[in-house]
């Protein structure tokens, strides 16, 4: 996949647990698990709004394109 999912990172520079940011935003820890693996097919932009503004953080702090090797030009 071309876009990296930071969330880890995020939370380590923050000092904060999952489960924390969980209880703060309403969003189960499973669905927050599966973003942070970076197996979520996709994300709404309230929760990633909502993500943001519990972290104080930016869109790309927490999301990072990579360009795939096999992209075409």
């Amino acid at each position: 996949m071309s876009i990296i999912v930071n969330l880890d990172v995020v939370l380590a520079q923050r000092k904060m647990k999952l489960k924390d940011l969980s209880e703060e935003l309403g969003i189960t820890v499973s669905n927050l698990s599966v973003l942070k693996s970076g197996k979520a097919k996709a994300i709404r932009f309230t929760t990633l709004d909502a993500l943001c503004d519990a972290l104080e953080c930016t869109p790309g702090d927490i999301l990072q394109y990579q360009p795939s090797k096999h992209t075409e030009k």
